[in-house]
């Protein structure tokens, strides 16, 4: 199966670089990456549901704004959650327009479950099911980081991220910071049987493209871990209603991810009204690359079995 890989102009004038598989047409999942990653990540998956005899889907990964060849508007104001939004629901109603403009199911990683969460907020109408990867409700990551110092230890990365001059340091030493960031395990640093030459290859390509994007989605969020001049999450609150979720959600919950620990789960019944959890142990933040076939696995069983013809 070959990646489709082309780009879709909005209707408000944001273009976005796609990656996709399967016929226009068929059901569609559509899956959102995070941070420092890009729409590659998810080449496996793309291509395994886009197989007639794993549902033939239509699947479409996106670049979020700001990564690799999508629009990255210079202003941090641009990276604000209701501007990603807009732009993954304007690309739900033209990919899945012959659906009623609904997705059969959005599955989302890191930064792009952020966005999911809100959408499954804020239009539940624009997909049947929410899959979430290691990526925390904003109701449980406000509630630690406003009182849990392990967890705001955990989160410091992020105030790094937001400085003036984090991309120029990114890009240091061949972009050596990333590394470590892909690396960074509870034992230490090691670099993952997954990150092999050829996958470095395609992170560089992507971070060469910039970074200010991807810096910029921190820059723009107060959820981050509170500092003496710089309140932060500690002056953030939520109103009830912008925290539920009624879709039926499957959340995979990697048990060694040193940056969101599992603590981050326990609550989450309290937002969302059909949950389900899976945890899967020795597995660390970056589990799309060390388990696809897993993924692959844990998904398909959670799809309804009616959401694809066969």
């Amino acid at each position: 199966m070959t990646i489709e890989k082309f780009a879709q102009t909005l209707p408000h004038g944001i273009s976005l670089s796609c990656r996709a598989a399967g016929a226009r047409g068929r059901p569609v999942l559509m899956f959102l990456h995070g941070f420092p990653e890009a729409a590659f990540v998810w080449d496996f998956l793309l291509e395994h549901f886009s197989r007639s005899e794993n549902g033939g889907y239509r699947c479409v990964a996106p670049n979020l704004r700001g990564f690799e060849h999508s629009n990255a508007p210079p202003e941090v104001s641009a990276y604000r959650p209701k501007h990603l939004v807009q732009d993954i629901a304007a690309l739900i109603a033209l990919e899945a327009q012959d659906q009623g403009g609904q997705l059969a199911a959005l599955v989302a990683h890191d930064w792009g479950g952020a966005l999911a969460w809100n959408l499954a907020n804020q239009l539940p109408q624009l997909a049947q099911q929410l899959v979430i990867i290691n990526s925390p409700h904003p109701g449980t990551f406000l509630r630690e980081l406003k009182t849990n110092p392990a967890q705001q230890a955990a989160s410091a990365y992020m105030n790094f991220l937001i400085g003036p001059d984090a991309e120029e340091l990114l890009v240091q030493d061949d972009y050596r910071r990333l590394w470590e960031f892909l690396s960074h395990t509870k034992t230490g640093f090691q670099t993952p049987h997954w990150l092999t030459d050829e996958v470095k290859a395609q992170y560089r390509e992507v971070w060469t493209a910039g970074l200010r994007g991807g810096c910029n989605l921190y820059r723009a969020s107060p959820l981050r871990p509170p500092r003496a001049q710089d309140p932060a999450a500690a002056a953030v609150d939520l109103p009830r209603d912008m925290l539920s979720v009624s879709l039926p959600t499957l959340v995979i919950w990697a048990l060694d991810d040193i940056a969101l620990p599992p603590i981050l789960i326990e609550g989450l019944t309290d937002y969302v009204e059909h949950l389900t959890i899976r945890t899967v142990p020795d597995a660390t933040h970056w589990i799309v690359h060390e388990q696809p076939q897993l993924m692959a696995q844990l998904i398909a069983d959670f799809l309804p079995p009616d959401a694809s013809p066969r």
